[in-house]
Order: C-alpha cells, then structure tokens, then sequence
C-alpha cells in the first residue's frame, strides 16, 4: 500500500505544478493585452531579443531618398536616419541642406551613384560638411586643416584660413533663385539700408511665342508652396519679361517662423528636380509645364545674398585681376604693333608713290 500511496500523491503534486504554471502564463499574457474603447484587444507589441524595445514597423521617407533605418514612430510619423550623419529625419517635411549634401557626399565615396558633372554653382562646389544635430549648417566648415565659414546655406562667405579661424555666427541667406536655358545674363543691383540685394536674370530658349506671364507666374507659386512646403510670403517675386523668368525667394531671420522650411532647403530640392536628380523617394523630379505646353530647362543657378556682407579679402581676387590686367597689356600691344606696321606700310607706298611721280616730271621736262 505504501508504494501506491507515494505514486499517487507524487501525481498529485504534478497536476498542482501544472495547474499553477497554466495560470501564471495566462496572467501574463492578460497583463500584456490592453483593451481598446471599442471592446477589442490589441496584442502586445513584440520584443527585440537584441535590445527589447517594441519594433516599429518599417516605412518609406517620400521627401528623402537618403536615408536609412525608416521606422513610424508611436504617433504614425515615418522617421529615418540620414546617410552619413546617422541624425533623425522627419519625412514629413523637407530634409535640411547640410543633412543632404553630406548623404551625398558618402554616396559619391561609397560609389552607390555618379557624381554629377556640375553639382552646385557655388565656386567651392560640393564638400562634406559638419552638421548641428537640428540639421544646420556649423558656421566653421573645415577640409584637413584648411577652413571657412558659411552662411545658412552652405556656401563659403570668407577667404579660406588655418583651424585657428573665428566664425561668431551663421549668417541667414537670401536667395534668389533663378532659371535659365543659355549662358546669357544681366545683372541688376538694388541697395536697402540693410541688405545688398542682387538680381540675376537668365535667359530661356527661342520660342514662337511667350509664355502667359499669369500663368507661369501661378504654377511656380503652387508648386514651390505644394511640394516643397514654402509659405506664400517668402515668395518674393516671381517674374517672366520674355525671355527671362527669375524666381526670388526671401526670407530673414525675424520673418522665419517654427516650422517654416528654409529657402536653402527649398532651393536645393528645386535645384536637383530640374537637373534630373529628385531628391524625393518617388524620383519623378519636376515636371514644368504652363497652359498644357511642357517647358524644358537646361540649367538652374542659385544665387546668395547674406544680411551681411561677405569677408572676402582682395588677395582671393589678385589672380583674376592680374589675368585681367595681362589681357588688357597684350590688347594693346598688339594694337601698337598693328598700328606702326600699318603705318609703315602706307609711309613706304607714299614714297614709292611720290619716286614715280618724280620721275614722270623729269621724262615730260626733257
């Protein structure tokens, strides 16, 4: 009897055992489960066995094609990281200039697309810059030990020095964005009292007949302001004389609001569309057309005005001056020497001349 009594009570103490881990399975998973107000459950979000966070599910960033590690976050906002800086974007809105240059950049060394033939207008061209975590450019931008300082767009406002150069502030920029199909151009300066404002005009291809100023003038104001997110007030002027259009965006740091896209941001994204090279995930690029008749660019130019006035020393321009300079010498030489050959030439055909005559007299004389 003994030995059916210790079997059956060992029995006993198994299902016991069974019974309690069953409930605490079930008591964990009731933990986990969270009720909705329609009545229904939703399941626990699962772990990463790496680093236990929730995993997010995966999305496309449509405004940025450089980025990497695209997850939604907990409010449904799909964010990335930027190729290169690692920094966190936010699809919804337009990714910043510094972000993208420097994706760029690591796309030409890694060698995943070409470097384009002519990528900025800038004299300095594209260079891999040094980013603040919102994005912005640093005012202090170095290559080794050689250095500068930028405005809010990038672009080099001083002559280049050693690491020991002082940038105290990032200087805002006002653009003006103009578009063009051949190499012709005017320029127009206007002075305010505080800022130096420079206009460049382009010129477009021949056409039969001008485009509809009203027309052309509505598309750009709806594109710059649907796609690229630009408020309407920074769109200074948008003017079409045939055969020119100029695009002016402006925008100073007083005017700028929080949220407000920058007109770097949008002049550079405007930039890569109609050169071919969207930065948008969809790479539709911009498709310009005015009354139903597509219009085709060959080149887009910006041009940088800062609320102060760059720092450019005269040494930066003593070799276009000294080639000016030897142009205009050799100009002038040549037009000497032309002039005293010329001279010579017609004083010897004088001579001749008057030596014949001479002689004439002396033949009627005998």
């Amino acid at each position: 009897m003994k030995p059916l009594c210790g079997a059956a009570f060992l029995l006993l103490l198994l299902c016991a055992a069974a019974t309690a881990q069953s409930r605490g399975k079930r008591g964990v998973r009731a933990r986990h489960a969270r009720p909705l107000r329609g009545g229904f459950v939703r399941p626990a979000p699962r772990r990463c066995p790496a680093h236990g966070r929730a995993s997010l599910a995966a999305c496309v960033c449509e405004k940025n094609k450089r980025v990497s590690n695209c997850r939604l976050d907990n409010s449904g906002q799909c964010r990335c990281e930027a190729i290169g800086s690692g920094v966190a974007v936010d699809c919804s809105t337009l990714t910043s200039k510094c972000l993208l240059m420097k994706a760029e950049v690591m796309g030409s060394k890694s060698g995943r697309r070409e470097k384009p033939k002519d990528a900025f207008e800038d004299t300095d061209g594209l260079y891999d810059p040094d980013c603040e975590n919102s994005g912005a450019f640093k005012a202090k931008q170095c290559n080794g030990s050689t250095c500068w300082c930028v405005n809010t767009a990038g672009v080099r406002r001083t002559d280049k020095h050693d690491t020991d150069l002082k940038c105290n502030q990032l200087v805002r920029t006002i653009l003006g964005l103009d578009i063009f199909v051949v190499f012709y151009m005017r320029v127009l300066q206007e002075y305010s009292l505080y800022f130096r404002w420079i206009i460049i005009e382009m010129k477009h291809a021949e056409r039969n007949a001008p485009l509809n100023a009203e027309s052309l003038k509505k598309f750009f104001t709806d594109t710059i302001t649907s796609r690229y997110q630009l408020d309407g007030r920074y769109i200074a002027n948008v003017l079409y004389e045939n055969p020119y259009i100029t695009i002016d965006l402006k925008q100073n740091s007083s005017a700028k609001s929080v949220g407000d896209v920058d007109i770097a941001d949008v002049a550079y994204y405007f930039e890569k569309d109609v050169k071919g090279q969207s930065i948008f995930h969809s790479n539709a690029g911009l498709n310009i057309s005015i009354d139903n008749e597509p219009v085709k660019f060959e080149k887009t130019v910006v041009y940088y005005v800062d609320e102060i006035a760059p720092e450019f020393s005269m040494k930066s321009l003593t070799p276009g001056l000294i080639a000016v300079i030897v142009v205009i010498v050799v100009a002038i030489v040549a037009a000497i020497v032309v002039l005293v050959l010329t001279r010579r030439r017609k004083g010897k055909y004088v001579k001749a001349e008057m030596k014949e005559m001479n002689e004439m007299h002396r033949g009627l004389n005998a």
